[in-house]
């Protein structure tokens, strides 16, 4: 971490090509608001993070919070000051050094970010090279660094044959925004502030802009729902990338879907087309096709094909087959082959539960817990009506609907209708001989 180093992360704009009601830094890359990935990695640089706020101001502060402790959030006045020039005139930062970052840039890591930490330039500007720079300005580049921006409408044909392009990183002394932002000017088309005019300021009295070429992958930005796509397979590739050097096997990575906050321990297996959600810890356990796992924990156990995993889940030694789905429930030590829902429950070490079982856990008002203790055989197609609690070393017999609020250990539970044959219905019902 640099103690040297404060960084700023603008956050106030609307995002209008998004096309979407939602601010645009909330949109979310592989499980979370992609502001979040921007001051993770601010926070591995620094402790001196200022995110400034206008647009959903309580929304992003909230998001924001929610992950992160000790983050500064400043609100733009973005009716008098409006633009990237305004967003930069409230903060009060800590350290020497300012990085300006945005955030719809989730892809940026703090390695990527050295360049600006290592540099003792009073000015660094991020530039890409693009091999079709069409529709950006061009960033002119002299022996002494940047010399100036040229928009492309204002480009001459000479101009206009330069690739490098302003990528919108900026790292500052304090100084020199101390000097610059109460200069800068609305006086533009647009009537905004904008944070290139610094640039433009400090190079009239003869201050160096250091110009740092950046990869496109890290420092793209995101303005637009393909944006959002593309940066999300982006983003996939890395996650599913680490867990596999970590030692996690991956059939067909490029159809699973792993969110940020998953975390892996042990030697595990996940099969195609799997989608891990949330906060959810996998140890030592086994994820087969198709199966989805959300905000839950799974330890020496597996799932699927086709299994779910909804929030707040725990499977100990556990079995869970094709088409089971499990919410809010520990299972610890138990199969349930196919076709159950085991919902607000706890289930004890050596019970099977049979295909067709579901714990009504839902009255209509309130949902109710299930406890089934160690042992229990619960038979296929069993309706067990909740609250209910059923001791150690029960057998719930097939067919059967358990309205008991408990049933002791030892008992066979069994409510089934008694078989009635009637002789040539069938022939009798289509008028058929026999």
């Amino acid at each position: 971490m640099n103690q040297e180093l404060s960084i700023v992360i603008l956050a106030a704009g609307k995002g209008s090509r998004m096309k979407s009601p939602k601010a645009k830094v909330l949109h979310t890359i592989s499980g979370k608001p992609m502001i979040y990935h921007s001051v993770k990695a601010a926070l591995e640089l620094t402790d001196d993070v200022i995110v400034v706020v206008a647009h959903q101001k309580e929304a992003v502060t909230e998001a924001i919070s929610s992950e992160f402790d000790n983050i500064t959030f400043i609100e733009q006045d973005t009716e008098n000051f409006p633009g990237t020039g305004g967003a930069v005139m409230g903060i009060e930062p800590r350290y020497e050094k300012v990085l300006v970052l945005n955030g719809d840039m989730p892809l940026i890591t703090a390695d990527a970010l050295h360049g600006f930490v290592e540099s003792k330039s009073n000015i660094v500007m991020s530039i890409f090279n693009l091999v079709d720079p069409s529709g950006y300005g061009r960033v002119v580049i002299g022996r002494h660094g940047v010399e100036r921006i040229v928009e492309q409408k204002d480009a001459t044909q000479e101009e206009l044959a330069i690739t490098y392009v302003n990528a919108g990183i900026y790292s500052f002394k304090r100084s020199v925004l101390e000097k610059y932002v109460p200069r800068l000017s609305s006086d533009n088309a647009q009537k905004e502030y904008y944070l290139t005019d610094v640039i433009a300021l400090a190079k009239a009295d003869g201050i160096n802009i250091e110009p740092l070429e950046v990869d496109e992958e890290h420092f793209k930005g995101v303005n637009s729902k393909l944006d959002l796509a593309n940066a999300e397979e982006i983003m996939q590739d890395r996650i599913r990338n680490r867990w596999m050097n970590e030692g996690i096997i991956m059939q067909l990575p490029h159809t699973i879907y792993i969110e940020a906050g998953v975390e892996f321990e042990g030697e595990c297996i996940v099969e195609n087309g799997a989608r891990i959600c949330g906060n959810s810890r996998i140890v030592s356990s086994h994820i087969k096709a198709h199966s989805v796992v959300e905000d839950s924990t799974m330890v020496n156990s597996d799932i699927g094909p086709m299994g779910h995993l909804r929030p707040l889940s725990h499977l100990t030694d556990t079995h869970v087959g094709n088409f089971v789905e499990v919410k809010k429930a520990t299972l610890d030590g138990v199969k349930a082959g196919h076709l159950s829902y085991i919902g607000d429950a706890e289930v004890g070490r050596g019970t099977n539960i049979g295909a067709g079982v579901i714990t009504c856990n839902y009255d209509g008002i309130r949902k109710h817990k299930t406890v089934i203790g160690k042992n229990v055989f619960v038979g296929s197609d069993t309706q067990i009506i909740a609250p209910c609690t059923i001791e150690d070393d029960v057998m719930v017999g097939a067919g059967t609907t358990l309205a008991s609020d408990r049933v002791k250990s030892g008992v066979l539970v069994l409510s089934r209708p008694k078989l009635k044959v009637i002789e040539n219905f069938f022939y009798k019902f289509f008028g058929k001989e026999n």
